[in-house]
């Protein structure tokens, strides 16, 4: 049996090569890939990505898991090589029910969508990206088609991101957080809003990544496992456990959006980071899902990076990294304004409080597009309606409306946004067990030391990668279900003295 697993690492690792390959051109990419380069950046994507589906769905890996999981019964259930079986298993029955052509096409439109997208947002154009975006809602409902025993059109999409989860669960869950947000929304907007005119002062681009990058090394990212490049979108992305990278942007005008984006990178990194090595080039080897991976990206760009505690340590820091800026700015006015709450435009720029209410709009009309209620060409005045009835304010244009996310032209319609709010959801009950078994966490913090938190979420979570599912992660680590308690709890936490909230306010019904 010995022999066997080898076997089966063997053609997994290749399988990882490829798509580890596959990451990097997407990387180029997204970075310093000339725009001629685009057409033959798509087909080069297309042949990894058929060529990885064929290597998983031969016969052969089929042959090698029937094997392994008749001789395997005796593996207790948390061992790397029955977590590995079952893994594999979830991975090839996903794979094998679509075909390696229709793989192959999917990742060639993806990467054409996106070179075109990069010149239509900035152009406001949302007509000369319409056809394409047709297109993969085309392809994202043929994927879902290769199912069948579904409840919903979008939940085998949603299964390759937040596996366990169905879109029924997700708007349930999502209906009882809109209950509790909305009046919390409305209760601070009434407020008079903080004052953040201390942001938006032109701050040169190359001081701004410096005072970042410090930031993020003393969280614990490791460079020598990692490095920092600029983009239209932040992201993460992972070639091996030994090269995990951040993308970020800048804006001279605002430096806070170059901070918060390398924070939120960093968490990322920091699990991937965090992962076993000797789990290197399985499908163990990654996060156990996409809102257990936004946990972390929140965690320490928000429950850290945001806090008081944080800042009280590092403001003498970034006032000396910026004082034209800073200089003379109370600390309690800069916390106030990188807390402020406020109906705004750009899903990534907003608040902790409205930002929720962002990914659901997005979820919503995903799940419309989806199942036939809603067409493309109707998407753009659809999202405007939507935004106003959701946030309260009208969207300008396109730029700033259906054409602002990456996530719709760069892969499939649905399965990528409701983990955002899962993961604004898990990092505060992660975040509370953590505290919980460590009470000193957050002194620590204000210390600027942040070992016993990265320690706790590195055994907890980091270091087992996929080997558990996002429900035994969420069980093991905290003890109990997912529950939106302890996040309601944070955000009252902070912003109730912030804006000097009664709970009367942020009960009442939405």
């Amino acid at each position: 049996m010995d022999q066997r697993f080898d076997e089966l690492k063997r053609r997994l690792l290749e399988i990882n090569d490829l798509t580890s390959a596959a990451a990097l051109l997407r990387w180029d990419q997204t970075t310093y890939m000339p725009a001629g380069g685009a057409p033959a950046r798509a087909r080069q994507l297309a042949t990894l990505e058929r060529l990885a589906h064929e290597q998983l769905t031969a016969a052969e890996t089929a042959r090698l898991l029937e094997r392994l999981e008749r001789e395997s019964g005796s593996l207790p259930y948390d061992s790397d090589e029955a977590a590995l079986l079952r893994v594999t298993r979830r991975l090839y029955d996903q794979a094998v029910r679509v075909p390696a052509r229709f793989v192959a096409e999917l990742s060639e439109h993806a990467a054409a969508i996106y070179q075109v997208w990069t010149e239509a947002r900035p152009a406001n154009d949302f007509k000369r990206v319409r056809p394409l975006l047709e297109r993969t809602l085309d392809l994202s409902r043929q994927y879902s088609g290769y199912f069948s025993g579904w409840q919903s059109i979008a939940d085998p999409l949603i299964d390759l991101s937040d596996y366990g989860l169905k879109a029924a669960e997700i708007r349930e869950l999502f209906g009882r957080l809109r209950q509790r947000l909305v009046p919390l929304v409305r209760a601070i907007t009434e407020r008079p809003p903080a004052d953040d005119s201390c942001l938006s002062h032109a701050i040169p681009a190359e001081r701004q990544l410096a005072f970042g990058l410090e930031v993020i090394r003393r969280f614990g990212y490791d460079f020598d496992r990692g490095r920092q490049d600029l983009t239209h979108h932040p992201f993460m992305t992972k070639f091996s456990l030994g090269d995990v990278r951040i993308l970020t942007r800048v804006r001279e005008n605002d430096f806070t959006d170059s901070l918060f984006s390398t924070l939120h990178e960093c968490g990322h990194a920091l699990y991937e980071q965090g992962i076993r090595m000797d789990l290197e080039g399985t499908p163990l080897a990654a996060g156990a899902s996409s809102g257990v991976h936004e946990s972390q990206s929140r965690l320490w760009e928000n429950l850290v990076g945001r806090s008081l505690p944080f800042w009280r340590h590092s403001y003498p820091a970034i006032q000396a990294a910026f004082p034209e800026a800073l200089k003379r700015v109370p600390l309690e006015t800069f916390y106030a304004a990188i807390n402020k709450v406020e109906r705004s435009l750009i899903r990534t720029d907003a608040d902790e409080v409205t930002y929720n209410l962002h990914v659901m709009l997005r979820f919503d009309l995903e799940l419309d597009l989806l199942e036939g209620r809603l067409a493309i060409a109707d998407l753009a005045e659809a999202w405007r309606a939507r935004f106003q009835k959701d946030i309260g304010i009208p969207v300008p244009d396109d730029r700033n409306g259906a054409l602002q996310d990456v996530h719709w032209f760069s892969g499939p319609i649905g399965g990528a946004f409701q983990g955002y709010t899962l993961g604004n959801i898990l990092s505060a009950q992660f975040f509370a067990a953590a505290r919980r078994d460590h009470p000193g966490i957050v002194k620590e913090i204000e210390a600027g030391e942040f070992k016993t938190l990265r320690g706790w979420m590195r055994d907890r979570i980091y270091q087992h990668g996929s080997k558990f599912t996002p429900a035994e992660i969420v069980q093991r680590a905290t003890g109990q279900p997912m529950t939106i308690e302890p996040y309601m709890e944070y955000l009252w936490d902070k912003y109730q003295p912030l804006y000097d909230l009664e709970r009367d306010a942020v009960t009442a019904p939405a």
